[in-house]
């Protein structure tokens, strides 16, 4: 397998699984009826690879969506300065 090619497969797949499955699948069938002739195979191909990319897009504007829209959110609210913790004793009777 050419390593541009491996490359290329690994970039798009790791990004999104899912939709990178349909992008590959897509291409593959369009690939296979392009060379071999079948109109309808090559038909289907590209139009799953259309899904593809459409899914695609749209996880990508979700995610924009997502990170610009979430607020900051802080862990614990402004306090007083602390308290102080008790002193710890070591008791030797409990066992």
């Amino acid at each position: 397998m050419n390593p541009l090619f491996a490359r290329f497969l690994r970039t798009v797949y790791r990004k999104e699984p899912i939709s990178g499955f349909i992008l590959i699948l897509g291409i593959t069938d369009a690939l296979i009826g392009g060379f071999g002739g079948r109109g309808s195979l090559l038909s289907i191909g590209l139009l799953i690879t259309l899904l593809g990319i459409v899914m695609r897009w749209r996880q990508g504007e979700k995610k924009d969506r997502a990170i610009a829209v979430k607020p900051v959110r802080y862990a614990l609210p402004p306090s007083p300065p602390r308290q102080p913790l008790p002193v710890l004793t070591n008791n030797k009777s409990r066992k």
